[in-house]
């Protein structure tokens, strides 16, 4: 069946609104990158202030690539290719674990010049794999065994993601929640988990705060500085969260104008971490709230494709990821105005990065194969009725 589209929009299949939103992302994107790494090009390129910016652009387009490459494939096919990634993706996660830290984490694999964070990749095999679990025993969707073949991977996953990356983890956690609430699975299992995720935050938090920071192990000193900071303590961790508001501030209502940011020379990654706050800063609260609007657009059209598509597979599949990414993003605003510990989460397509845009955009060409395959089969039906 042929794209109806005109423009651009004649080459992408799958939601408009979706397409559009990541064309808005990706230039407000490249925007906030460039001003954002000037201290970084002076510190590191020689002051070549538009080298940041190309690469970027470069990161940009490969993703890109990826996302319109997904987007062709037919959606059914994820399914079997979880199958067989979900073993090696929880043994990179492993393997993670063994590996030299970098910024005191490890998370990151070599391969020669190449690094990527298996985590990403986890992430986005769980959920389309839990998809499958659901469609698969939606027969059997309330009985306990079912509840253990739902929940071994997402749990194996956020364990061994958790170790280096505690906020990853939970992103996982609460995302594959969201779609065993929506896959039906029985309301007193729900509340369980509910409960014993509670009780163990709660448990966790307690003997993290109560424990010495020199007497922790890994990563646990620095989320007890996070907490202690959030709470209303001091530190590095309380550094990063002033200079942020600081920005936000200064940009008021109507922003510094592009190029003018002051606050990009304080804060802890201006390009990545807290790139939301330098967008702020330089085009004001106005452009905040677009880009919360844009993430909110994000999650509407989601969820519509959700609703429309008529396979279970791919309802869930859509969901999942749809929710995943926008509670992401809200977490990075969270961060932004301290209403959230810090975490390290980067702004969905938005941020610098490498293996975060090429995952994320994976995983929005699978929405957008779905809803692909939902218009071809709403136009076939139409077809047949006009006949």
């Amino acid at each position: 069946m042929s794209n109806k589209g005109t423009g651009i929009f004649k080459y992408l299949r799958g939601d408009k609104g979706i397409w559009t939103i990541m064309i808005i992302l990706s230039c407000i994107s490249i925007a906030a990158v460039y001003s954002s790494t000037g201290r970084l090009a002076y510190l590191k390129q020689g002051g070549d202030t538009t080298y940041y910016m190309f690469k970027h652009l470069g990161i940009l387009m490969v993703a890109w690539g990826i996302m319109y490459l997904v987007h062709r494939v037919r959606y059914t096919y994820f399914s079997r290719f979880s199958l067989l990634m979900i073993l090696p993706a929880l043994g990179l996660l492993a393997v993670t674990l063994t590996m030299a830290t970098v910024n005191d984490a490890a998370r990151w694999i070599k391969l020669g010049p190449l690094s990527f964070q298996p985590s990403e990749l986890a992430k986005l095999v769980i959920l389309v794999f839990l998809a499958r679990q659901l469609t698969k025993y939606q027969p059997v969707i309330k009985e306990r065994q079912t509840l253990l073949r739902l929940l071994w991977a997402p749990l194996l996953g956020a364990a061994l993601i958790f170790p280096e990356n505690l906020s990853t983890s939970l992103l996982l956690l609460v995302s594959c929640f969201v779609m065993m609430i929506v896959g039906g699975v029985a309301l007193r299992y729900i509340w369980s988990m509910l409960g014993a995720g509670v009780l163990f935050v709660g448990l966790f938090v307690t003997i993290l705060l109560a424990v010495p920071a020199e007497n922790l192990p890994g990563r646990l000193p620095t989320w007890k500085a996070r907490v202690e900071r959030f709470f209303g303590g001091e530190g590095e961790e309380a550094y990063q969260v002033t200079q942020s508001k600081i920005a936000i501030a200064g940009g008021g209502v109507f922003g510094k104008g592009p190029g003018n940011s002051t606050q990009r020379n304080f804060l802890p990654h201006p390009y990545s971490d807290y790139i939301y706050s330098s967008i702020v800063e330089e085009y004001g609260m106005l452009a905040g709230v677009g880009v919360m609007l844009l993430y909110l657009w994000f999650l509407m059209r989601g969820i519509r494709i959700a609703r429309r598509c008529k396979g279970s597979f791919g309802s869930y599949m859509v969901l999942g990821i749809t929710f995943m990414l926008t509670l992401q993003a809200f977490i990075n605003m969270g961060v932004a105005v301290d209403l959230l510990p810090v975490t390290g989460q980067p702004l969905p397509f938005l941020s610098m990065g490498g293996t975060s845009l090429f995952f994320t955009a994976c995983g929005i060409g699978i929405i957008l194969s779905v809803s692909a395959d939902v218009e071809q089969k709403e136009m076939e039906e139409k077809s047949q009725q006009e006949k």
